[in-house]
């Protein structure tokens, strides 16, 4: 005699009487298959293949001089290089922010003059490529052979030659400041527009003084918005800080190029300059990791886990399924 179908009581919900099967011994023997997906598989078995040749080739290729790489990786000017890129960097990032939010205050006015000048500058300082403004800043004392400080349209106090003034080094950091001051502009305007204004007027009708909606409302929110694009602009100016080597200035790309001219080693050398390159983005990367985390805590309701926080989490899952 052959078993019948499963036995089918009726349940009733809001949609009226629906047939639901009835408990089965048989139901406990069923087997739970979980979904597969080969293609996944695939995918990460070609890109692990990839991987792999890649790392062969780095490794074996003799024409990569890993020897030469290691014995100039740490050389002495390389690290005086690597110092004064550092010091172009940060000279130019301040200095360019600075700016850069008195140009945004003035657009955002309502000051027609203030607004028309600020304007007029980004919209300059964005047109002429860097090369450009660093030649016109190294080149000044031919438009102007003094510089002279006194009052407005009357006598002048002091007289500097230009030359005397603005150095090689002077005038990079003039050429990476005012020129980064005008991206910075817009990335500190496009912070503080993405502030709602409604925050602003309720603060205001309860009397919080305008300083204070600034600091504790606007520039919490704002600069949600404004450190992914302005960590982007440092990396940036990392790597564009290379542009200065046009003024013979012994920053890192620049002195890598004397001294594979000098020994003929070109690919080695050319590695150095990446793997500084790579070594201070991954720095500037990690602190725009924690910079964002620590302006995202008003935002989110969980914090993204932090690096060690994630080791950590992986070691106890790993001795949670060992103790198991």
């Amino acid at each position: 005699m052959s078993a019948g179908p499963p036995p089918v009581r009726e349940s009733t919900d809001e949609h009226g009487p629906s047939p639901v099967v009835a408990d089965h011994p048989d139901f406990e023997e069923l087997k739970v298959v979980p979904a597969r997906y080969p293609w996944r598989w695939f995918a990460t078995l070609a890109v692990a293949v990839l991987l792999a040749m890649a790392a062969h080739a780095l490794v074996t290729n003799p024409a990569w001089d890993w020897k030469v790489v290691g014995e100039y990786l740490f050389y002495e000017t390389i690290l005086r290089a690597v110092w004064l890129t550092l010091k172009l960097t940060a000279l130019g990032i301040v200095l360019g922010f600075v700016l850069g939010t008195v140009l945004a205050l003035m657009r955002l006015s309502g000051v027609p003059l203030l607004t028309s000048v600020a304007w007029t500058y980004v919209w300059i300082f964005r047109s002429v490529p860097l090369i450009l403004q660093l030649l016109f800043w190294y080149n000044l004392a031919i438009l102007y052979r003094y510089l002279s400080f006194g009052v407005p349209f009357g006598p002048s106090f002091v007289e500097v030659a230009t030359m005397d003034l603005i150095g090689p080094l002077t005038a990079a950091t003039l050429g990476l400041a005012l020129h980064q001051g005008a991206y910075a502009s817009e990335i500190v305007r496009a912070g503080v527009l993405s502030v709602d204004q409604g925050q602003l007027e309720a603060a205001a009708a309860l009397g919080v003084p305008r300083g204070r909606q600034i600091r504790r409302i606007v520039l919490p929110q704002a600069m949600r918005t404004i450190v992914p694009t302005a960590a982007n602009e440092i990396v940036g100016l990392v790597k564009g800080t290379s542009v200065v080597y046009i003024m013979a200035l012994p920053e890192l790309f620049y002195q890598v190029q004397v001294i594979y001219n000098r020994n003929g080693r070109v690919i080695a050398l050319l590695l150095v300059a990446t793997i500084w390159y790579m070594i201070i983005t991954s720095i500037l990367s990690v602190a725009q990791f924690y910079v964002e985390r620590h302006y995202g805590k008003g935002s989110a309701r969980v914090l993204p886990p932090t690096p060690t926080q994630r080791l950590r989490a992986a070691v106890a899952a790993r001795l949670a399924g060992w103790r198991r």
